[in-house]
């Protein structure tokens, strides 16, 4: 499944044959076949199943709302990647041990981009749960003179939605942290 930008109108663009080429050898150059790239690729694993979820979704506030979790984790992607490619750039990786480091700091950068991958993987689920609870809580609630921005913060399961994406990027970020901290710490 290839990622997408969401827009508005639900519409995006795919990457064709090629890209999708050329994107596995710089992954292969770049996060080599070991730890790092698996942890990248499950992260994008999950992303690719939540845009997988929201292209199955029909109700119009639910879509509204989910949308804009999809734009903002779909750009916690590259960062995901530069964490990753930083750690194989230090330390590479072509088995899946997790490489020596000092203090287990790349043990600790890589328990948090499982955690992010896990995480991401929970948030689709978040959405599917969310997609199916939808349509029966529009049926009870029948005709509202709300408008479509208050029923998409309304509609049940975003809450759940936005909380777990919000743990995604907490993880991302501890990672960045892990990283830049040892950095600062080898100059």
């Amino acid at each position: 499944m290839d990622r997408r930008l969401w827009t508005a109108d639900g519409k995006g663009m795919s990457v064709g044959f090629f890209g999708d080429y050329r994107a596995t050898r710089r992954d292969e150059r770049e996060l080599g076949e070991g730890v790092w790239r698996r942890a990248h690729d499950r992260f994008k694993r999950g992303l690719d199943r939540y845009h997988q979820i929201l292209e199955s979704v029909r109700d119009p506030e639910l879509r509204a709302a989910a949308v804009p979790v999809a734009n903002e984790l779909a750009e916690l992607l590259p960062r995901v990647r530069a964490v990753c490619a930083e750690a194989h750039f230090r330390a590479p990786s072509q088995t899946q041990d997790i490489p020596h480091s000092t203090d287990g700091y790349l043990s600790d950068v890589h328990r948090q981009l499982s955690r992010a991958g896990n995480s991401m993987a929970q948030t689709a689920e978040a959405l599917t749960m969310a997609r199916f609870a939808a349509p029966r809580a529009a049926a009870a609630a029948g005709p509202t003179s709300l408008g479509t921005a208050a029923r998409a913060t309304s509609t049940p399961g975003v809450g759940s939605v936005r909380r777990r994406s919000g743990v995604v990027e907490e993880y991302v970020v501890a990672a960045e942290a892990l990283m830049e901290k040892q950095g600062r710490a080898r100059s």
